[in-house]
């Protein structure tokens, strides 16, 4: 399939290696061009959108736990206490990974031809905002929504980019990972006010479980 992209597609695109299907990385300036060319030219026909998910990789590649090596003699042993795992109500987060620090991906099932494609779109923190697919596929409409929920992600040409698994009047975004944890805002019944109050929560935030990064087998 990568030859008859090369041969049919007129827009440049990047092969990202070691992934599990073919995966292409592409400018968003060019994003609805090459959709509209997946889905309508006969050499691929991938008429279906399976799946539209954001990524934030801000602090890829990063944890508190060097090991790779679970250990049963406890797990206090955290030696960079910066991850976002820590970060409390109020905190400013210091990403210095702003470059490319979102992607979002677009998984596409061609029927005819049984095949699948992976098409990855990256944005930086200070432009975020990429056009829409829902002309392409309809099914993109609710994906769309849950990425500007949870990653705060505008698409230009939605018809209604709302919320969507949030709740009404909630801040941030929580899928982001400067997004902490334990949340913004905490709820409870007051007793003297005799009505259910927000305020900002009160839960220390710390890292339960360590990540043991482990080498998958050749």
């Amino acid at each position: 399939m990568i030859s008859l992209l090369e041969k049919k597609l007129d827009y440049p695109f990047k092969v990202e290696d070691k992934a599990d299907i073919l995966t292409i990385r592409i400018d968003k300036t060019n994003l609805l061009d090459v959709m509209k060319f997946l889905k309508s030219n006969d050499n691929f026909l991938f008429t279906q959108l399976t799946d539209l998910c954001a990524i934030d990789y801000s602090t890829y590649g990063i944890s508190e736990w060097e090991t790779e090596q679970s250990t049963s003699t406890g797990y206090n042993r955290g030696i960079n206490p910066q991850s976002h795992g820590r970060i409390k109500f109020g905190d400013i987060s210091d990403n210095k990974n702003s470059k490319d620090r979102f992607c979002i991906v677009y998984h596409l099932l061609s029927i005819k031809h049984n095949s699948r494609i992976r098409v990855k779109v990256y944005l930086d923190d200070q432009d975020m905002i990429l056009p829409s697919t829902v002309d392409i596929w309809v099914a993109a409409d609710w994906y769309e929504r849950e990425a500007f929920d949870l990653f705060g992600i505008l698409f230009e040409g939605h018809p209604d980019l709302r919320r969507l698994l949030t709740d009404y009047g909630f801040i941030g975004h929580p899928f982001r990972k400067d997004f902490p944890l334990v949340g913004n805002t905490q709820v409870r019944y007051d007793p003297t006010l005799k009505k259910i109050i927000h305020e900002p929560v009160d839960i220390e935030p710390r890292v339960l479980v360590p990540r043991v990064i482990r080498e998958r087998e050749k």
